[in-house]
């Protein structure tokens, strides 16, 4: 009979292949229910074990990666932020600048402007640790308690 600590590693090993199918099928139209399908779990467990194994929920992180590529795709400059949106996956153009603002900082269009020279000269491993966005950025920081 499996042990807790065993289902414990198989639930980690699915979310890992969940985590894995956003990072290579970030641009394809993935949602919850559609992750939680394919692992074969309800979406609502899915959500809960996923953020308590990776500290964010699954749409926050796949929106992280489309942010990341979409980062990278602005700094490249050939596409409009319209085509930019679409090319990572978003359906919203709202959705995809609010969401950018909030981890980059900046809207899209000054990050295209202002994020070119950004990784100039810069090897590749560096640049990309360079400009990663900052996950959950739009969080809050902890109130201080007054003694």
């Amino acid at each position: 009979m499996p042990t807790v600590d065993d289902q414990r590693l198989s639930d980690l090993a699915v979310l890992r292949r969940v985590r894995d199918r956003m990072d290579r099928e970030y641009a394809k139209p993935l949602d919850v229910e559609a992750l939680a399908r394919g692992a074969h779990m309800s979406a609502g467990h899915l959500s809960r074990q996923f953020k308590l194994a990776y500290g964010e929920s699954p749409y926050s992180y796949l929106m992280t990666r489309r942010i990341e590529r979409a980062m990278m795709l602005l700094r490249r400059g050939d596409l409009s932020v319209t085509e930019i949106c679409f090319e990572v996956g978003c359906s919203s153009l709202g959705t995809f600048s609010t969401r950018f603002t909030e981890l980059v900082g900046v809207p899209p269009s000054v990050y295209r402007r202002d994020g070119v020279h950004a990784t100039t000269g810069m090897p590749p491993c560096l640049a990309k640790q360079v400009t990663r966005p900052i996950r959950n950025r739009e969080a809050q920081p902890p109130q201080r308690q007054l003694a």
